[in-house]
């Protein structure tokens, strides 16, 4: 039996589908179970194609999925799409995005598909592809499912049978197991109070039975899937409850993931932020000292603070700094051999123990690191380094084409030039367009908090005005 494309009725944007975390919107305007649907069968199509030219067998595709209301609509869709090009479907149901890569690399998968937008709002989704090796589908892979979609494929393999969807959400034993094999043998974590805030989202089941596992006493947060609330004053975006509760139950450290659970923020034990930069840092020292850290390099990005780089820099280390997005950090880690990088907003790469970010492996090995050290985290904080005040202000702007253009506005170049001259080397200047959602960021740091606050009313005001 062969089948036959999916019938399309499809009112696409003209910009690309795929944007830098897959493809994601508002569920009903663009994300519908129809768009599904063709991305299903499209991306069973290209991905086997991409098995048959590596002579490789077809194996399955992982499907994993967040709590929002529209991501079993998407799964399912997907997952018909999937069906239709003659693909075997492996679905988890509720699993962090890093569950999914991990399966995805460590079976016979030829790819994983994630439902879920991070970190966005509950009336937002998104569809995140994988390729076999567990890392973010390539390029060229991408372009060709959306070629599909769009009527324009040069896929040739034309399936034979129908595929096979298959429930399995007892493999996420095995991403479980791999996360406690990622730790010491005698690693443990008894004694110790911890918070984590699971934001309603993708982390309610893993993260609170791997931090029992080890020992640790839990105070858990938005601990059940809600698809109403997965990220709504919670998680990693909204840390208030999180150092209310720490604070409150006298805990040692808090933890906030985000709605697929690939990053996470920590608080200490005096209820203060501790974000990615700080992570990267004691992270850092701890690898280096067991030598395992490259020339001692970490890749960060363009966001990191300017105290992070300096302090890393007297230690003899090296900081790369890449754009704002884990796909470029990984790319520049792959590149140079890195094996520590990651994001200031909580997204770590640590290749030895994850192929993707993981917010559930950051926190354990984060929460192993200050066990290990005798000291609270609070401590460890205000023996590292000092942050330079930074303010990161977005502006919401509908219209996507001027905002990805957003460097073409000859005002805001020159505000941005003024700035710069005017601190030096002394602060920076970041603005760019968010990839994710309809906002420019604007970030400004710089030694005092008066200039910073100057300098980012000023360009703030500008892209207010011209956007």
């Amino acid at each position: 039996m062969t089948t036959s494309t999916p019938i399309q009725y499809l009112n696409l944007p003209n910009s690309p589908l795929f944007g830098t975390d897959g493809i994601r919107g508002r569920v009903g305007d663009v994300l519908t179970a129809n768009l599904a649907l063709q991305v299903g069968y499209w991306a069973g199509m290209v991905l086997r194609q991409a098995a048959s030219d590596a002579d490789r067998d077809v194996g399955p595709i992982v499907i994993g999925q967040d709590s929002r209301n529209s991501s079993d609509m998407l799964a399912s869709a997907l997952s018909a799409g999937l069906t239709s090009a003659g693909i075997e479907v492996w679905n988890l149901g509720l699993c962090p995005t890093p569950g999914v890569a991990h399966l995805t690399a460590t079976s016979d998968a030829i790819g994983g598909v994630m439902i879920s937008a991070s970190h966005n709002p509950p009336e937002d989704n998104g569809i995140k592809f994988f390729g076999s090796d567990g890392t973010k589908l390539a390029k060229d892979l991408q372009a060709a499912i959306e070629a599909g979609v769009r009527g324009r494929s040069g896929a040739n393999i034309e399936p034979k049978n129908w595929g096979h969807l298959y429930f399995t959400p007892e493999l996420i034993v095995q991403y479980l197991a791999a996360m406690q094999d990622s730790l010491a043998p005698d690693a443990s974590l008894s004694g110790m109070k911890i918070v984590l805030d699971l934001a309603a989202g993708a982390a309610v089941k893993v993260a609170p039975e791997i931090f029992t596992r080890l020992g640790a006493e839990l105070i858990c947060l938005n601990d059940e899937a809600d698809g109403d609330r997965i990220n709504v004053n919670c998680g990693s975006t909204h840390l208030g409850a999180l150092q209310a509760a720490v604070i409150l139950h006298q805990a040692d450290i808090g933890f906030a993931f985000d709605g697929d659970a690939d990053r996470v923020l920590a608080v200490d034990n005096l209820g203060r932020k501790v974000d990615g930069d700080y992570i990267l840092y004691f992270w850092g020292q701890y690898l280096r000292k067991q030598g395992l850290l490259p020339n001692d390099e970490i890749i960060t990005t363009v966001m990191a603070n300017l105290g992070f780089e300096r302090a890393w820099q007297a230690l003899g280390g090296k900081v790369v700094r890449t754009a704002v997005g884990d796909q470029y950090v990984q790319a520049e880690m792959v590149s140079s051999g890195a094996m520590l990088g990651g994001e200031q907003s909580g997204h770590i790469l640590s290749p030895q123990h994850s192929v993707s970010g993981d917010g559930t492996l950051t926190a354990l090995h984060l929460a192993a690191i200050v066990q290990q050290s005798g000291k609270s985290l609070a401590e460890l904080v205000d023996s590292s380094f000092q942050t330079y005040p930074q303010i990161l202000h977005n502006i919401r702007v509908d219209d996507r084409e001027a905002r990805l253009n957003w460097a073409k506005c000859q005002p805001l170049q020159d505000g941005i030039a003024e700035a710069e001259a005017e601190m030096g080397n002394t602060g920076r200047v970041l603005v760019r367009a968010s990839g994710t959602e309809p906002l420019i960021r604007v970030m400004v740091e710089a030694e005092t908090i008066q200039m910073t606050e100057y300098w980012t009313k000023y360009l703030v005001a500008i892209v207010e005005k011209h956007f």
